[in-house]
């Protein structure tokens, strides 16, 4: 995974925004084997909860938080700066590659990573390190839910991790925004030479759904492929959506080039916080409403 994250029947389920983790005050943390089988296939089990986690996925901070574990972070990557007290948490760098030394530095009882090459290396030598690591995936909206619990399990945050997991699972099992005779079409282009658009192995791909839009390129399987400028204009989509945090249009709007993109020539880009859509997480009902509020704005 790369840096890059309605209407009347989806009121409800967009409150869930707001959802606060549910506290377990009064019990004690579940003691004895804890286990879960990670997205390696790996069994990871914890004599008792983790108390002191390293985090290297702003995703997971994020999650944490969310279950009511923001307390056991010790280490996490610069990029995990949400919520406001994940910043106060020392960082043990950008976590691409992860710094093996730094995290074991914080000296952890457990490492939370996103599956990938680099970091099932980075798992490896911190569990020759003695230190305990779980890997997982988070391509997907419907990848929130099974991270949570899990995390809840391996921190002793059962109860709080199933409450935030049904309501992440809800959310995503919603039907997509009833069709409308042109339902508006977008591109996530993420890259712009060569372009890189979002496919629907994404978890954009989804949440444009959700809030009633139509990926142009929800035909490619994979989260993101490269394709031609060329091929962007043919698919004609009304928007172009870009990760920024800025209203400054890309560099790549005045180039010749991508001028054949008719939403690029009439300047229609959705410019999306990368705070909270650049990465799946606990603020999606936000994430959808605020999608929904930029499409119904943008002229």
């Amino acid at each position: 995974m790369g840096r890059w994250a309605h209407r009347t029947h989806l009121t409800g389920l967009l409150l869930l925004a707001g959802l606060p983790a549910c506290r377990e005050a009064g019990r004690a943390p579940p003691r004895g084997n804890l286990v879960v089988t990670d997205d390696a296939g790996r069994r990871v089990a914890l004599a008792a909860p983790a108390r002191r986690v390293v985090s290297l996925l702003p995703s997971f901070t994020e999650l944490l938080f969310a279950i009511g574990a923001g307390d056991r972070l010790v280490g996490r990557t610069t990029w995990c700066d949400y919520p406001p007290a994940a910043v106060r948490v020392p960082s043990v760098g950008d976590g691409m590659p992860p710094n093996v030394e730094a995290v074991a530095a914080r000296h952890p009882d457990l490492v939370v990573l996103y599956r990938s090459g680099p970091n099932i290396t980075a798992a490896e030598q911190l569990e020759r390190l003695g230190i305990k690591t779980v890997l997982l995936d988070l391509n997907l909206l419907e990848q929130l839910g099974p991270a949570a619990r899990r995390l809840g399990v391996l921190t002793g945050r059962v109860a709080s991790a199933d409450s935030l997991a049904r309501a992440l699972d809800s959310l995503v099992a919603a039907p997509p925004q009833p069709p409308t005779p042109s339902p508006q079409s977008l591109v996530f282009v993420v890259w712009d030479n060569p372009p890189i658009v979002i496919g629907a192995g994404s978890y954009l791909d989804r949440l444009a759904a959700l809030a009633g839009a139509r990926n142009v390129f929800h035909d490619i399987a994979s989260p993101s492929a490269q394709v031609s400028i060329e091929t962007i204009a043919a698919r004609d989509p009304e928007f172009v959506a870009v990760l920024s945090d800025s209203a400054v249009p890309p560099r790549y709007a005045t180039r010749p080039e991508w001028r054949v993109v008719r939403a690029v020539r009439a300047k229609r880009f959705l410019f999306l916080s990368g705070q909270l859509f650049g990465r799946p997480g606990p603020r999606v009902a936000e994430a959808v409403r605020e999608l929904r509020r930029r499409l119904d704005q943008t002229p």
